[in-house]
């Protein structure tokens, strides 16, 4: 994207590791596990079921017996109505492949709160929800290329694997959606959910990245991370911008209007993504730092799909 007035020359002081994942925000994670199963109790969660039968829970059909069949799926009640031998299918339920896909180019650590501390919270946020469903899950780090990975795994006691992967991941970089998102299709074979947590601030685009997920039959959520300051930098006068992930730089005199034109590009910037995102039916949510995590998350859970 290359915008320049978001772009500072020092980036602002970073919370640290034991801060962002204390114990105050694991009791809210717990709190955040407890309402996403009060929001999806009762629902069918139909997209999860695969089409195999076997001993699952939800019946589907009946066929005719055949030698060989285990008589413990006799439908009885069948047989005493019409005499007839049938075998009673079900669909079994598959656990979901959840990957919480985290952008850690130089542009996120940018921000009060910088944008990759934020999107820590949220990666992490969604991890527990989906672990605690006994989803599998799988967290990825990103910039010009796919950066690190943590295995799939299971359990809401894997989080403390989860903070373990996350602390460690800093903002350095380029961002190149489409090269770091091709590979994570070509790498990752197991379809599921993939929850995209970037700024999207990529020069050439985020379109095609994006698009690597919808083509290789990913079930694509983009979570923006977006630093309120960005549409409107505190900025005025003669001042130098550099581009925090290429060092380009640009001599501008700002001003006023100067400004307001700043603010309609980035307008126009998020309505692009958002109309995209809704073109291709793609679930898009914007997350300002400046909304605490959670209510971010209760946000996104309640507008139902994610996790459901």
């Amino acid at each position: 994207m290359g915008l320049f007035g978001q772009r500072r020359k020092t980036a602002p002081a970073r919370q640290t590791d034991e801060d962002l994942f204390d114990e105050e925000l694991q009791r809210r994670l717990e709190v955040l596990a407890l309402v996403a199963r009060k929001i999806y109790r009762g629902r069918q969660r139909a997209e999860r079921r695969t089409r195999k039968t076997g001993a699952g829970i939800e019946f589907a059909d009946h066929r005719e017996y055949a030698p060989g069949d285990d008589f413990r799926y006799l439908d009885l009640n069948v047989y005493q109505r019409t005499g007839r031998l049938l075998i009673r299918l079900f669909e079994e339920e598959e656990d979901l492949s959840v990957y919480v896909i985290v952008d850690t180019s130089r542009s996120m650590e940018m921000g009060s709160p910088a944008k990759l501390d934020y999107a820590k919270r949220i990666a992490a946020a969604l991890s527990y929800v989906a672990l605690a469903n006994l989803d599998r899950v799988s967290v990825l780090g990103f910039s010009d290329q796919m950066k690190s990975r943590l295995a799939p795994t299971r359990g809401k006691n894997r989080i403390f694997k989860v903070f373990e992967f996350l602390r460690p991941l800093e903002a350095d970089g380029h961002t190149d959606l489409r090269t770091a998102l091709r590979t994570f299709a070509a790498q990752n074979k197991r379809r599921g959910v993939a929850i995209l947590i970037s700024d999207l601030y990529d020069p050439q685009g985020f379109e095609d990245g994006i698009n690597q997920l919808r083509y290789a039959k990913f079930d694509p959520y983009v979570l923006h991370v977006i630093d309120p300051n960005d549409a409107r930098p505190p900025l005025h006068g003669d001042v130098r911008l550099v581009d925090h992930e290429t060092g380009e730089t640009r001599e501008v005199t700002v001003t006023p209007r100067i400004l307001e034109k700043f603010a309609k590009a980035h307008a126009e910037y998020l309505h692009r993504i958002q109309e995209f995102c809704g073109t291709k039916q793609v679930t898009y949510h914007a997350l300002p730092t400046d909304v605490p995590f959670d209510e971010a998350i209760l946000g996104i859970l309640r507008s139902g799909g994610l996790l459901a």
